[in-house]
């Protein structure tokens, strides 16, 4: 196998796990507030208070709103994800096997990046429910009254992240369901399908907290949750002669912290059968 060669199948199978993570490999980081391209072990978001308007004289002064900026730590961690491919399979990998590996590393990377968001979630401290009923109506409801009460901005962006057992509670509810409410085309976030109803995006997501039958959905906007990147997910591939074989290498650096408490519920939902 020539170098030009070699180097072909570097920028095509990279460009290939690019292509995975983006649009398969994390479901929650378009749903959250992100920073790219972090210098440092470490970035701040900055939570801004409320303004107040008032009135002035003529030709007096303009008030000045006096916001409180509060700001967040987030700290970043590096994340990798490899496997070997040996040279005489290498010989018989075709474009689609290919993708294969590369979705693999894609979607490991992707998932991390998800159980980090989460993990930022899961320290919200407002939540209505106390895992004595599934995902019903009335604890939607309350969650959202919990949101408005803070006068969270419904601009939707408003976002709520639930399991398979709470998807298939909602679709027992009509509203949730039926066309006639919610329209006949879902939107999509990073190719998968959700719904729009109450003002929410709704996403269904596998690896939400779990003990025993007791499971953490959330409902949020967008702001109350940053994630940030300082490298993007990375292709790295080596020669090891002793064992005739490539290595693949993906890494990224990311984290992800609870910006605002106001702007997040977990709705405490039971799985029992």
């Amino acid at each position: 196998m020539s170098i030009s060669i070699d180097q072909a199948f570097v920028k095509q199978f990279e460009a290939d796990v690019h292509l995975a993570y983006q649009q398969m490999g994390t479901k929650l980081r378009s749903t959250v507030r992100t920073k790219s391209n972090v210098v440092g072990q470490s970035t701040t978001f900055q939570k801004v208070g409320r303004g107040t308007a008032s009135t002035k004289s003529r030709h007096g002064i303009v008030p000045v709103m006096n916001l409180n900026h509060t700001p967040v730590e987030c700290t970043l961690q590096d994340y990798y994800a490899g496997d070997w491919v040996d040279a005489m399979d290498e010989l018989k990998i075709n474009v689609d096997e290919r993708r294969v590996v590369a979705s693999a590393g894609a979607y490991a990377l992707g998932r991390k990046t998800d159980e980090l968001i989460v993990a930022a979630m899961n320290t919200a401290t407002t939540s209505v429910g106390d895992y004595s009923t599934g995902l019903t109506k009335t604890l939607i409801l309350s969650a959202v009254e919990k949101l408005n009460e803070k006068d969270v901005p419904d601009d939707g962006r408003r976002f709520a992240v639930i399991g398979v057992k709470q998807w298939n509670e909602l679709l027992g509810i009509s509203e949730f369901s039926s066309a006639d409410y919610v329209g006949d085309t879902a939107p999509y976030i990073n190719g998968f399908e959700t719904r729009k109803w109450l003002g929410i995006n709704w996403v269904l997501y596998n690896a939400l907290p779990l003990s025993s039958t007791n499971r953490n959905c959330f409902m949020y906007h967008a702001s109350s949750i940053g994630h940030a990147c300082g490298q993007e997910v990375k292709t790295d591939i080596s020669w090891h002669g002793e064992r005739a074989a490539h290595f693949i290498s993906n890494s990224m650096s990311q984290g992800a912290v609870l910006i605002d408490n106001d702007g997040i519920v977990c709705m405490k939902c039971g799985e029992n059968a």
